[in-house]
């Protein structure tokens, strides 16, 4: 196919002011990450079609936002909320509570590309501090309103749906400070209203900000890190880019503050204690179903960018690659803080998407073709160590000679410097392909070592039996016992009925196969359904004793989140 035969009409303006686009649209409203030409016509190609099938956008949501979902907040309600908050923190038009109704996941947007939106709240409400948090809550709780919290809006799993209408309490607006740093103990104490690049850049300048000896660095680097919250992190057990050597959440958080219908609490941030199950822990990833968190204590590390080694080979296949993994996961020589293996068909795409395609040529392809790294098996792992100058250096050389062991091809640092580039804007590729009728969605899972293979293989399976469908996958968050798989997968556009019952087929097959329900992704009211079956009843009986317990009116963030008001 040749080059000048694709030529998309990506929308680059912002979207109208007061649209459903202004609502769904990833990241920055002026900002914009299209696909590469390279990378549309390997969906071409791969999808069966053609390339006038990029050449006009359509259903991009540019329409005015107009909701036929009736206000049912009573006048009284609204009064004494603009007692506790002012006047111009209460919110009841149209606009705002269609906005703080919606996250991203893929048939919110769907719903709001047609106009049609899939809930709203009564009335949003934007608290300035605690003590604006636990009047609301009390008053919530004596008049029986449901209450969603909502942080960035970067949920994918229907966390801030308000499916009973109700208040949402938006965090970011004010309550986003540094409320401690103590370098002595490494922690940072901030509101769960901090987005991302704020909390990092503080850490960051810390020298100047806060008079300390050293800069450093939250460790948390989710996909959404752009747009989303500290306490978005928390409420859904996220697991940063660089977690292999960081953690995840449940790791880096030591100590909470929440705020419940039956009254606020502080968790101490000892390193560790014998002291029981920890209440702490029950609040990591409770998604807003037990109370608001109004603070959160988190580790943090030295910044130590200097140090850095960055590394790419080529396997030849993708056992290899995950033995590669899992050598270096259980090599007890250190993780690199990026470690992460693209399957054959995500390489392919990889190689377009970062830009490689091009650069390796048609004397290059038969080198490595005669190499046995072959378009279609062989399997691209990228790295990156950080932490002390010789510990970063051994973990970049030891990770090297396993591949190397395994047939890999070194392919220098560029891989890792394109992906790091690009990923937190590869996001904005998504309403691209979705203005241009191609629907990307992804899910994903945790496997251990031993089921890996077969989770891969019968998921893949199942996407792929689905007509002109992409299905790639990766692993990015490794431990010793097993990894991730992060899928994601491609077909002709839908409608939400049908999208919705091909992801609860492939939700499903995942459990059904051996991976968990989540890895970082969290559950909200999406995954609600299959909790039982996949935790089993004892287990969520236990969440369910703790609903009652904290919310014993079950005002917060009903209608299944957690699966845990289901019939």
């Amino acid at each position: 196919m040749p080059e000048t035969s694709i030529d998309p009409r990506w929308l680059t303006p912002p979207p109208p002011q007061g649209s459903y686009r202004s609502i769904f649209k990833w990241g920055a409203p002026g900002r914009s990450y299209h696909p590469r030409t390279g990378l549309v016509r390997l969906l071409c190609e791969r999808m069966g079609l053609s390339p006038q099938s990029f050449s006009t956008p359509r259903n991009t949501g540019e329409a005015a936002v107009r909701n036929d979902l009736p206000a049912t907040m009573d006048v009284v309600h609204v009064s004494a909320m603009t007692d506790i908050v002012g006047k111009e923190n209460v919110q009841c038009d149209d606009y705002a509570r269609i906005r703080y109704a919606h996250g991203q996941a893929v048939e919110e947007i769907l719903a709001l590309r047609h106009g049609r939106p899939a809930a709203a709240a009564g009335m949003v409400v934007h608290p300035r501090h605690r003590e604006d948090v636990q009047a609301i809550v009390a008053y919530c709780h004596a008049q029986h309103i449901p209450l969603t919290v909502y942080g960035g809006g970067s949920s994918v799993t229907l966390g801030v749906t308000p499916a009973r209408g109700g208040v949402t309490v938006v965090m970011q607006t004010h309550m986003r400070r540094m409320l401690a740093f103590n370098e002595a103990n490494r922690t940072a104490t901030a509101e769960p209203g901090m987005m991302g690049p704020a909390y990092e850049a503080l850490l960051n300048d810390a020298p100047a900000r806060f008079r300390a000896r050293h800069r450093y660095t939250c460790g948390h680097f989710p996909q959404s890190f752009e747009f989303s919250t500290v306490g978005g992190w928390v409420a859904t057990l996220g697991a940063g880019q660089q977690s292999s050597y960081y953690g995840d959440i449940y790791d880096l958080v030591l100590g909470q503050e929440v705020v419940t219908p039956i009254g606020t609490f502080s968790t101490a941030d000892y390193p560790a204690t014998a002291t029981g199950p920890k209440v702490n822990d029950i609040f990591k990833g409770s998604e807003g179903a037990f109370g608001v968190l109004t603070a959160a204590t988190l580790k943090i590390f030295r910044f130590m960018p200097e140090n850095r080694r960055r590394f790419a080979y080529l396997l030849p296949g993708w056992p290899q690659a995950i033995a590669a993994a899992r050598e270096i996961s259980q090599g007890e020589f250190g993780m690199p803080s990026v470690l992460r293996i693209s399957d054959p068909e995500e390489t392919e795409a990889a190689l377009q998407l970062y830009g490689l395609g091009g650069r390796v040529g048609e004397y290059a392809e038969r080198l490595l073709r005669l190499k046995g790294l072959l378009p279609m098996k062989r399997c691209l792992l990228i790295g990156q160590s950080d932490g002390e100058r010789h510990f970063a250096r051994n973990i970049a050389r030891q990770s090297g000679r396993i591949c190397r062991r395994l047939g890999a091809l070194w392919l220098s640092g560029y891989p890792v410097d394109r992906w790091s580039h690009g990923r937190f804007l590869d996001p904005y590729m998504r309403d691209d392909l979705h203005d241009m009728g191609v629907l990307i969605d992804t899910l994903e899972t945790a496997v251990t070592w031993d089921r890996l293979m077969h989770v891969h293989a019968g998921v893949r399976e199942w996407i792929k039996a689905r007509p002109q469908t992409l299905c790639m996958c990766h692993a990015s968050h490794f431990y010793p016992q097993g990894t991730n798989l992060y899928f994601i997968f491609m077909t002709p556009m839908t409608g939400v009925d049908d999208f919705r019952r091909f992801q609860a087929d492939i939700i499903t097959q995942i459990v059904t196969c051996g991976g968990s329900l989540s890895h970082h992704h969290g559950v909200g009211k999406l995954m609600g359904p299959w909790m039982d079956g996949h935790l089993g009843r004892a287990q969520v009986d236990v969440l369910r004793a703790l609903k009652r317990h904290f919310d014993p009116r079950h005002i917060m963030n009903p209608g299944g989140t957690l699966g845990l008001d289901l019939p």
